[in-house]
């Protein structure tokens, strides 16, 4: 199979042990994935691109996972309104119903998916309380945004007690608990366990899974993210997918995760910490989960000196609809995952 795809492994650079990274091919393997098992996840700028995703395509993407974001439209397709997008103007909060009445408007045009379709939908929101970049106002009301559009309370899920600054949580990996710098990967106890945030949130999007796996066995391909993404998109030439060895037979009919770095964090600014070293791979090793690591990274064309996703609208008005380009390229990605090889 993987003569076939032309996937000639090397090890990774600088690691003694772990997944094998494999030569980029032409294109993205097909891997007969689940199309109705395909969820979302990202921190910051992520994070506001899972909630994009979430909304646009509530038809497709059965959850998502919200670390540090806020609310979907949020800026407005305006970047002097980020400020407020991310709590950092006091006593004055986003306002998620405004949000909620654009989504429903764009619902009604066809832009995006029917909100109806979000009522089944299971999501994840986490705030740390040290969390400098992106304050608890603004993901408390994404968390109301949610609620307003139809998430069950059983399915929504809001993690906002820890003190974490701004980053994805690891059980041991990364800077201390409260660290609000780069490679935003953070490492925190919560009792007297470690903090394991990529399986809650594949738990709660999945249900009870198997336990995580301390060393992964499968295999991280890079690919040419070019086939779905122009130069002016601000996405990168080369994105990265974890393949479980369990995913590799085309019958395995795997789950897709994708998982959506924050500005700064792309492997043009930390190298491959954040799609080997954040714990998603730990836990899809075991669960026939694909993971999908989509990358954007710093542009003067268009204009993103932090290499962070569209939600403000650099790529167009159009960035927060089923047809912002960021967005379907993304979606384009999942869909070669679940055709045939």
């Amino acid at each position: 199979m993987y003569t076939t795809r032309s996937l000639a492994s090397v090890v990774l650079a600088g690691l003694l042990a772990g997944p094998v990274i494999a030569a980029p091919p032409d294109s993205l393997p097909a891997y007969g994935a689940d199309p109705q098992q395909t969820s979302v996840s990202g921190l910051s700028s992520g994070a506001f691109m899972a909630v994009q995703l979430q909304v646009a395509y509530s038809r497709s993407i059965i959850g998502a996972g919200v670390v540090a974001g806020g609310p979907y439209y949020c800026a407005a397709n305006s970047m002097t309104f980020a400020g407020i997008c991310m709590g950092q103007v006091p006593f004055f909060p986003p306002n998620p119903a405004l949000m909620v009445s654009a989504a429903k408007s764009f619902a009604s045009s066809r832009l995006i998916d029917p909100l109806s379709s979000l009522g089944g939908r299971r999501v994840y929101v986490f705030s740390g309380t040290d969390d400098t970049v992106v304050r608890q106002p603004a993901v408390d009301a994404t968390v109301s945004f949610f609620q307003q559009v139809g998430i069950k309370e059983d399915n929504l899920k809001y993690v906002n007690e820890l003190p974490a600054g701004h980053a994805v949580i690891t059980p041991s990996f990364g800077n201390d608990c409260s660290a609000n710098a780069t490679p935003y990967i953070s490492r925190c106890n919560l009792g007297d366990a470690g903090y394991d945030q990529a399986g809650a949130l594949l738990q709660h999007i999945y249900g009870t899974l198997k336990p995580r796996v301390d060393t992964p066995t499968g295999q991280i391909v890079s690919f040419n993210q070019r086939a779905y993404a122009p130069a002016t998109t601000g996405m990168a030439d080369t994105a990265y997918l974890y393949v479980p060895q369990s995913c590799a037979a085309s019958d395995a009919h795997c789950k897709v995760h994708v998982a959506i770095h924050g500005c700064a964090q792309s492997t043009e600014s930390v190298g491959n910490q954040f799609y080997t070293d954040t714990g998603y791979n730990n836990w899809a090793d075991n669960n026939n989960i694909l993971v999908l690591y989509p990358q954007v990274n710093k542009s003067t064309v268009p204009f993103n000196p932090q290499g962070c996703w569209d939600w403000w609208g650099y790529t167009g008005g159009n960035y927060a609809y089923r047809s912002s380009v960021q967005m379907k390229a993304i979606v384009g990605m999942v869909n070669r995952l679940a055709k045939q090889p």
